[in-house]
């Protein structure tokens, strides 16, 4: 759902591009904020040294790891009054509320990916802030958006130009159903 069946939703703000590790929220993040001309906020970057730490470790953050981290992230998004694009999760419904609650009109470019193909995608990646031990926890996790008004759902195998032309297209457009003319 989005904002043609849901009229009472904010104008499209900012953009967030969401979904489990290995989804390629950094990628399409940049794509979509250069073309836009928004900042970009890596939402890696703002956990705190103990959120690093565990995930470093190999554990699994839970909700009160995360209530803070989500609170930089909405502040951030508030920041930038003429939008931003955030890299973030946003695995649960309840932590898309919350940022929701910093922003109205917020929208979210969710990626989806199998945990098969999340898990290679991240242990291609050495040294990177999360291991492919964590990936089956954030399918555990993940609360699909899907029915939620301001989303827009992407398949994250498809190209990263396909993506970010679309999800310039859905946000120039508002953040609205587009039409599609596909065969």
């Amino acid at each position: 759902m989005d904002s043609a069946t849901h009229p009472s939703i904010p104008p499209a703000r900012s953009l967030v591009v969401m979904g489990v590790a290995g989804c390629g929220k950094s990628s399409l993040g940049r794509a979509c904020a250069d073309a836009l001309g928004w900042p970009l906020l890596e939402g890696d970057e703002y956990h705190s040294p103990e959120n690093v730490a565990k995930m470093r470790a190999g554990i699994a953050l839970t909700d009160a790891d995360r209530e803070g981290w989500l609170d930089r992230l909405g502040n951030l998004l508030q920041a930038a009054p003429h939008g931003a694009v955030l890299t973030c999760s946003a695995l649960r419904q309840r932590y898309r509320d919350r940022l929701r609650s910093f922003v109205p009109g917020l929208r979210f470019a969710f990626l989806q990916l199998s945990e098969a193909d999340a898990y290679a995608r991240v242990a291609s990646r050495p040294n990177h802030l999360f291991p492919p031990s964590l990936v089956a926890s954030q399918f555990a996790t993940l609360e699909s958006p899907a029915g939620e008004p301001g989303v827009l759902s992407l398949d994250a195998t498809r190209a990263l130009d396909t993506l970010c032309q679309e999800v310039v297209a859905w946000m120039r457009h508002g953040g609205m159903a587009l039409k599609k003319d596909r065969a």
